[in-house]
């Protein structure tokens, strides 16, 4: 478990399958996310019951809210290796409402510091669609910084869309 201000990151567990289930079938928010193909309900529950534990390769958790407990989201330290000292990060918010609200921004600085502190991570990169303009602020606003422009790498709506890599070296994260 990782505290942030308003949130907590915590590792999920197989019951918690129909919110990631609910969230990955919602247009709203897999809108500028790779979603890949559905998946059922029963798939989602086994592939929670089936992940392997957090490593340093891949650390995956939940982000409750630390007022209420409700788990709103999902944050991803993936492809890291120790020779490199760089991590790719995923995040996303599934519970609409607190959307926002500052949760996605704690969430971001929260995993972060743990990237840095806990993992001796030097850099962590992601990448955004360049129209999904509340992210890239989240994610200006924490610190990172545009390296690159992919494009047209996202496909949505008959419409191909361009992406931006984004990065943050250990002691640019604000906040």
């Amino acid at each position: 478990m990782v505290l942030g201000e308003l949130v907590k990151l915590r590792s999920l567990e197989p019951s918690e399958a129909e919110a990631l289930w609910r969230w990955n079938h919602d247009p709203d928010v897999m809108r500028w996310m790779h979603d890949g193909y559905g998946q059922s309900l029963a798939q989602v529950k086994k592939t929670l019951e089936e992940h392997p534990r957090n490593t340093y390769s891949d650390v995956l958790y939940g982000i409750e809210v630390l007022a209420d407990g409700q788990l709103i989201g999902l944050v991803r330290l993936r492809d890291t290796e120790p020779e490199l000292g760089i991590a790719e990060l995923d995040v996303y918010l599934g519970e609409k409402e607190y959307w926002g609200r500052g949760y996605a921004t704690d969430a971001m600085r929260t995993i972060c510091r743990y990237g840095f502190q806990k993992m001796r991570l030097h850099k962590i990169t992601l990448t955004v669609a360049t129209e999904n303009h509340a992210a890239h602020h989240i994610y200006r606003k924490v610190g990172f910084i545009e390296e690159g422009r992919l494009r047209e790498t996202l496909r949505r709506d008959g419409k191909w869309h361009d992406m931006f890599t984004m990065g943050l070296l250990e002691g640019e994260l604000r906040g």
